[in-house]
C-alpha cells in the first residue's frame, strides 16, 4: 500500500530518530525511501547517469553527517532534496572547472535528460523520428549551456514543482532573483529549440 504524504513524513521522522538514536538502519530505510527521488533530480540536473549515481551517494553522504542539525518539525524529503541540489551544483562547479583546464569530448551519452518525454507523439515515424533525435540534441546543448544557477531553477520548478520560495530557500537567494533565473533559463531554452520550431 502506498503511503500517503503525511504518513511517509511520520515514518521519516521515526526513521530519523532511530539514525540520531544509534540505530543505523534507520538510514538505511530513508535511503530506499529517497534514493530513486534523488537520482532523478541529479540525473536532470548532470544529464549523466555515472554522475548521477555519484551524485546520490554523495547527498546521502552529507545528509548522514549534517542529520544533527536536521529540525524534527522539518520536513525530510524537502531537506534532502536541498542537499541533493547543493550536491549537483558542487558536482557542476568541479566539472566546468576541469573543462576550463582541459577541454573534453562531449560527455552526452544516449541516456539524455528527459524534457523531450513530454513531446507529444502520433506515431514513430522517420521524419518523427529525426526531429525527436535533433530536438533532444538541441535541448540537451542548451541545458548543458545553462550555469549550475539557472539549470537548479529549472529543475527545481519544471520537473520537481517547487515553488518560487522553495527555490529562494534552496538556492540563496532573494525570491525575485529565483524567479528571473527560472524565466531566465527558459527563455535560453526557447530560444535554443525555436529554429526547429519555425522550421
Amino acid at each position: 500500500m502506498r503511503q500517503s504524504n503525511g504518513q511517509m513524513e511520520a515514518s521519516d521522522a521515526t526513521a530519523v530518530a532511530q539514525v540520531l538514536a544509534g540505530d543505523r538502519e534507520g538510514f538505511r530505510l530513508l535511503v530506499e525511501r529517497h534514493s530513486s527521488a534523488v537520482f532523478r533530480l541529479a540525473f536532470r540536473m548532470t544529464c549523466h547517469e555515472q554522475d548521477a549515481e555519484d551524485i546520490v551517494q554523495e547527498t546521502f553522504l552529507r545528509a548522514y553527517r549534517a542529520l544533527g542539525k536536521f529540525e524534527a518539525r522539518a520536513n525530510f524529503g524537502t531537506w534532502l532534496h536541498r542537499v541533493a541540489v547543493n550536491c549537483s551544483l558542487d558536482h557542476l562547479r568541479r566539472v566546468h572547472r576541469r573543462e576550463e583546464v582541459a577541454p573534453s569530448d562531449d560527455r552526452t551519452d544516449d541516456t539524455e535528460a528527459e524534457p523531450l518525454d513530454t513531446i507529444a507523439s502520433d506515431g514513430p515515424t522517420p521524419d518523427r523520428l529525426l526531429m525527436s533525435r535533433e530536438v533532444q540534441k538541441r535541448l540537451s546543448g542548451a541545458i548543458a549551456e545553462l550555469s549550475g544557477r539557472e539549470r537548479a531553477a529549472f529543475v527545481m520548478r519544471h520537473f520537481d514543482g517547487c515553488s518560487i520560495g522553495e527555490i529562494s530557500k534552496t538556492l540563496k537567494i532573494r525570491e525575485g532573483a529565483a524567479k528571473n533565473t527560472v524565466c531566465r533559463a527558459v527563455r535560453k531554452l526557447r530560444e535554443a529549440l525555436q529554429p526547429l520550431v519555425s522550421a
